[in-house]
């Protein structure tokens, strides 16, 4: 869990990027600081952590990342739910803030990380080939099933949280560095609001509903 307008995983590369920025300003020309200066700017963008007002009601499901909806598909989930269900994947670009939140409040009953491959984000493969790590929630009436999965340039699962952990709906809980996509699987019960090319935010963006 983290707080704070910028992730704490960012400082070193931040800091590096700053001091090399000087160095190269102070050493040689300012004009070639102008990139390293650019780059400075970029992967703190990229380790951003914004504000965000969380929806409310326990039988609303959360987007757990930000970025583009790249499939909504029925699946049977073998590893936590041990049923039929929905998977929504959605794939985050580099510009795309990076933080995971918790899709509902509850306990984190579930929690397995798995070595894999790197291929793009955006393949079809990549949830069940690369390295990924899944967390799932239990608030005793609503199971989820969260997957980080690296991609291509994103080599470095970062996760906050254990078994046993209890998270609030749009908590955060981890990130993905530098390219990535996230995949949740909600029970068949859950009405599924969004479809193929939707942009999502993480923590905002309501993407199910559980009907009494």
């Amino acid at each position: 869990m983290t707080t704070g307008l910028i992730v704490k995983e960012g400082y070193r590369y931040i800091a590096f990027l700053f001091l090399l920025t000087v160095m190269v300003a102070f050493f040689a020309e300012p004009v070639w600081s102008i990139l390293p200066g650019v780059l400075t700017l970029f992967v703190t963008f990229f380790f951003r952590n914004p504000n965000r007002i969380i929806p409310t009601g326990d039988n609303l499901v959360l987007s757990p990342a930000d970025g583009k909806v790249m499939s909504v598909c029925e699946v049977t989930d073998e590893e936590f739910l041990h049923t039929k269900g929905t998977k929504v994947t959605i794939f985050l670009s580099v510009f795309d803030v990076h933080v995971n939140r918790s899709p509902i409040g509850g306990e984190i009953k579930y929690q397995q990380y798995v070595c894999g491959r790197f291929k793009p984000a955006y393949k079809a493969s990549a949830g069940c080939e690369n390295e990924r790590h899944a967390i799932g929630l239990d608030n005793g009436r609503l199971q989820v099933l969260v997957t980080q999965v690296a991609g291509l340039i994103a080599r470095r699962i970062v996760s906050w949280v254990t078994l046993g952990s209890q998270l609030h709906s749009g908590e955060c809980f981890g990130m993905i560095k530098f390219g990535s996509c996230t995949e949740i699987i909600m029970p068949a019960a859950v009405e599924v609001l969004v479809k193929k090319g939707d942009r999502v935010y993480g923590g905002k963006t309501i993407i199910g509903r559980l009907h009494e």
